[in-house]
């Protein structure tokens, strides 16, 4: 992240968050604030989807503006060998062993502070939405 002039200011929840819900109340702000840090297989390749936390990602529509044939949800070991990190701590793109093709959800850039995963399921930063596309190398799309 440093490498990419952000600076991450890491702080430490009281219980874990692997949900949406779960961080948004503990820090105290919309669910839609939060950036869910989520691992599709797209045509057997892993690809991160920072999604806000308020809506599931329509993954025919991505497929479609991808060019993908299928986009499915990743199980466990899927997302563990892509990214070093378990469900509900994913970071972006922070200890990943490769950089993963990325997509930002558009609707994030409404907030001014957009929470995401520091890499452990009690750990959130808070970035901007500009942050997030730097520091993600993200392509902004409808995922919804």
């Amino acid at each position: 992240m440093a490498a990419a002039g952000v600076e991450p200011n890491i702080k430490i929840l009281d219980a874990d968050a692997k949900t949406a819900v779960a961080a948004a109340q503990q820090l105290g702000c919309e669910v839609d604030a939060i950036a869910n840090s989520l691992v599709f297989d797209c045509d057997g390749e892993p690809l991160l989807v920072m999604a806000s936390g308020a809506d599931r990602v329509d993954t025919e529509l991505l497929a479609r503006a991808l060019g993908a044939a299928s986009i499915n949800k990743a199980n466990p070991q899927f997302v563990r060998s892509a990214t070093g990190q378990v469900i509900g701590g994913v970071a972006p793109p922070t200890g990943h062993p490769t950089r993963l093709r990325t997509v930002v959800d558009e609707t994030l850039a409404r907030y001014p502070a957009i929470w995401t995963a520091a890499g452990t399921p009690d750990s959130v930063m808070p970035l901007t939405y500009d942050e997030l596309l730097t520091v993600t190398q993200g392509e902004a799309l409808r995922v919804r």
